[in-house]
C-alpha cells in the first residue's frame, strides 16, 4: 500500500522515483483544465508539485471525480512520477484521485496570497495563512530554533527544568501581571521562571534552562509586544561575573547561525528566508555610558542619564555593530539600578550601576540577562531600596538562607529571535496565535 511522502522528498528521491507509483496529500493551491487534460497543483508544508489528470492515462472515473475539486479542497493524489516540462521539473501523472474535504464556502483568504493581506486579518484566519509556505516556514524554523535551544544547552551541561505558570508573587513586585482566581487565593500568571531557575541552582542543579510561555499585562501596541509569548531562559551556577553568561549566549548564537546554514531539515526554510547571521569571533560589548556617548555623538539622539533604552536607540545601536563590528548583535552592559529588577548584583564601588545586561540583535532587545544577588542581607536592602515588601517575597528569600552560589543568568524571547532572524515586520508573525491587549480569538 502507497505511504503519502512530503513533496521535498518526492523533489529529493526523484531520481530514484521516476516512472514509479507515488502518492501525495495536502491542499489544492491551483486549478488549470484545459479540456482534455487538468492540471492540479497540490500543496503540502514543504512544497507544490504538478498533478496531471489525463484522458488516456487517468481512469475515466477519476477523470471525472477530479471535475469536483477546486481551489483548498484537501486531496491525495497517487500516480507515477515523470520529468516535466514545466517549472516544477516533476509531476504526478494521476491514476488515482481522493477527495477529503471541501471548502463549503467561498474562501475569505486566499493562502497564496496571504501574506499582502492586512495583518489582523491574516490573524484572523490564521488557519488559511499558514497555509502559505512563507508563513508555514516561519513555524517550522520556530520549533527548529526552540529544538537548537534545547539540544546546545543540554550539550552545555545544563537541565532542562519546568516551573509553575501559576505563582504567589510577579517577579517585578506585582506589577504588569495577570491575576487569577485559585481557590479564592491571589494568585497570578508568571512573568517569567526567574525565582525558579534561580531556586533550582540553588537546589544544586548548577545549570538550568527552561523553555515555556510568559505573559505580561502590558498594554503595549508595538511590533515588539506580546502578552503571552514563550521564553528561553538560562540560569548558571559558580560564576565569576556576568560575562560568563554573556559568553554562552555568545556561543548559542554562534552554533545557531552555524546550523541554520547546514542542516538539512531547513531546506525548504532557506528558499524562502536568508538565513545568513554576522556573529563575529567576539559579539561587541559595550556599556550603557558608553551608549549613551555613541547614541549622542554618532546619532544625534540622546538617551537622558540612568534611563533605560528607547526603541530608536536600540535600533542606532544595531546599527552601530553592524557597520564598526560586522556584528548582527551587541551587548549593552551595566545598565542602571533605577531600571533593574531588585534580584540584580549591583556594580561593586558603584550601586547606582547594576551587571545586568541586554542583547540586541539587528537592534532590537532579544535578551535580559545578569549576575543575580546571592546574598541575603543584599536582596533584603535591595527589596527596601525598591520600595518593596519583603514580606511579599519570602517564600524567594527563604531560598538565599541556607548557602547560595554567586550565579546569574538571561532570559530571551523564542518569537522576537525569530522575527530577527527572518527580517519580519512584527513578532506577531512569529506567534502561531498572538495575544495583545485587544486579540483574544482564535
Amino acid at each position: 500500500m502507497l505511504k503519502s511522502m512530503f513533496i521535498s522528498d518526492v523533489y529529493d528521491k526523484a531520481s530514484g522515483l521516476l516512472g514509479n507509483d507515488v502518492r501525495v496529500c495536502g491542499w489544492v493551491d491551483n486549478v488549470r483544465d484545459l479540456g482534455g487534460v487538468r492540471f492540479i497543483i497540490v500543496r503540502d508544508r514543504s512544497g507544490v508539485l504538478q498533478v496531471v489528470v489525463k484522458k488516456g492515462v487517468t481512469p475515466e472515473d477519476q477523470v471525472e471525480l477530479s471535475k469536483d475539486i477546486i481551489k483548498e479542497t484537501v486531496a491525495c493524489f497517487d500516480g507515477k512520477l515523470v520529468e516535466s516540462k514545466s517549472k516544477f521539473r516533476y509531476e504526478l501523472q494521476a491514476t488515482r484521485v481522493m477527495i477529503l474535504s471541501k471548502p463549503v464556502e467561498p474562501i475569505p483568504l486566499e493562502p497564496a496570497t496571504s501574506t499582502e493581506a492586512q495583518l489582523n486579518v491574516r490573524l484572523d484566519y490564521r488557519w488559511l495563512d499558514v497555509r502559505n509556505l512563507k508563513v508555514s516556514a516561519i513555524f517550522q524554523f520556530e520549533s527548529w530554533v526552540a529544538n537548537k535551544f534545547r539540544e546546545f544547552f543540554r550539550g552545555n551541561g545544563f537541565v532542562e527544568i519546568f516551573t509553575p505558570k501559576i505563582v504567589a508573587a510577579g517577579t517585578e513586585g506585582g506589577a504588569e501581571v495577570f491575576p487569577v482566581i485559585y481557590f479564592g487565593r491571589e494568585a497570578y500568571l508568571a512573568q517569567s521562571p526567574q525565582f525558579y531557575k534561580q531556586m533550582a541552582v540553588i537546589a544544586g542543579l548548577e545549570r538550568v534552562f527552561e523553555v515555556g510561555p510568559v505573559f505580561r499585562a502590558e498594554a503595549h501596541h508595538t511590533v515588539k509586544h506580546l502578552t503571552e509569548f514563550h521564553g528561553l531562559d538560562i540560569e548558571m551556577g559558580f560564576i565569576d561575573g556576568p560575562e560568563d553568561v554573556m559568553n554562552v549566549l555568545e556561543s548559542f548564537f554562534k552554533y545557531l547561525a552555524k546550523e541554520a546554514l547546514e542542516d538539512p531539515s531547513l531546506k525548504t526554510v532557506r528558499t524562502l528566508y536568508d538565513l545568513n547571521l554576522r556573529v563575529p569571533e567576539r559579539v561587541p560589548r559595550i556599556t550603557i555610558r558608553e551608549a549613551y556617548e555613541v547614541l549622542k555623538e554618532r546619532y544625534k539622539h540622546e538617551v537622558p542619564f540612568m534611563e533605560d533604552l528607547d526603541p530608536s536607540a536600540e535600533r542606532f545601536l544595531g546599527d552601530y555593530a553592524q557597520k564598526e563590528y560586522d556584528s548582527d548583535f551587541i551587548f549593552v552592559t551595566e545598565y542602571p539600578w533605577r531600571v533593574r529588577p531588585f534580584y540584580t548584583m549591583r556594580k561593586p564601588g558603584e550601586p547606582d550601576w547594576t551587571l545586568g545586561f541586554d542583547l540586541l540583535f539587528r537592534g532590537l532587545e532579544i535578551a535580559t540577562g545578569s549576575q543575580r544577588e546571592h546574598r541575603y542581607d543584599q536582596l533584603l536592602a535591595n527589596l527596601k531600596d525598591k520600595g518593596l515588601s519583603p514580606d511579599k517575597f519570602q517564600f524567594y528569600l527563604n531560598f538565599f538562607k541556607y548557602g547560595a552560589p554567586p550565579h546569574g543568568g538571561a532570559g530571551l524571547g523564542l518569537e522576537r529571535i525569530v522575527k530577527q532572524f527572518l527580517n519580519l515586520e512584527n513578532v506577531r508573525e512569529a506567534r502561531l496565535l498572538p495575544r495583545d491587549p485587544e486579540r483574544l480569538v482564535p
